[in-house]
């Protein structure tokens, strides 16, 4: 039986759900690597909805966080909260902006932020069980309020961010886009994807050696 791994959504977009190169990519190297993977996503209205083309927020339109989601996923997506981490043996999370607006309240919150209810609960059986956990672009700023303080990640460069990071008990380690931060002991790895590239090679880079990392520590 082949290793399988639950990837985590919040949407469809960058500007508001998952970064969609970040998720394709991630799905890719899992393919490419013949691990297979379940894509989940939380049941719930999206914190708002974004015109991708103009960068306007559309007060008018009202989504649906794993409608959207589903079209990543190819229709082939569940709710999070049927998510069983005891038949998984590892999880994944993209960024974009939805992991700050939907996953958690860190758009608006900083550092006084709360994760979704449901995210808390997924998690808490990976960390638990010791099976590996990966984060990329934003969303490694949610480590200290899902799995606790003293946990190393990177969300590249960004002070504001690393700050917020700090400041919930987290500890940031700097980080060029196309590389990785391990925390060997908590078995959580992270890469700053988008927070950092200006080319999907660049953001395939780190996403890859990610999605590596993942698969070596699941034999761990």
């Amino acid at each position: 039986m082949s290793k399988q791994v639950a990837v985590i959504l919040s949407g469809c977009g960058v500007q508001d759900g998952s970064e969609i190169y970040e998720t394709t990519l991630t799905l890719l190297r899992l393919d490419q690597l013949g691990i297979g993977y379940r894509c989940f996503a939380p049941d719930i209205d999206q914190h708002d909805v974004i015109d991708h083309r103009s960068g306007e927020a559309r007060d008018d339109e009202r989504r649906n966080v794993l409608v959207e989601a589903a079209r990543l996923a190819r229709g082939d997506i569940m709710p999070i909260d049927e998510l069983e981490s005891d038949e998984f043996d590892a999880v994944i999370l993209p960024g974009g902006f939805g992991v700050a607006k939907n996953l958690s309240t860190f758009a608006e919150d900083g550092a006084e932020m709360v994760v979704q209810t449901g995210l808390q609960e997924a998690l808490a059986g990976f960390y638990e069980d010791r099976k590996p956990i990966g984060l990329m672009c934003i969303a490694p700023v949610m480590v200290p309020r899902l799995l606790g303080p003293g946990i190393a990640v990177t969300i590249g460069h960004d002070p504001g961010v690393a700050g917020a990071i700090s400041a919930m008990g987290g500890l940031h380690r700097s980080c060029g886009v196309e590389d990785i931060v391990v925390d060997f002991e908590n078995r959580v790895v992270t890469t700053p994807a988008y927070m950092l590239a200006t080319r999907i090679g660049e953001a395939a880079t780190g996403i890859f050696k990610l999605v590596d990392r993942i698969d070596e520590l699941m034999d761990l």
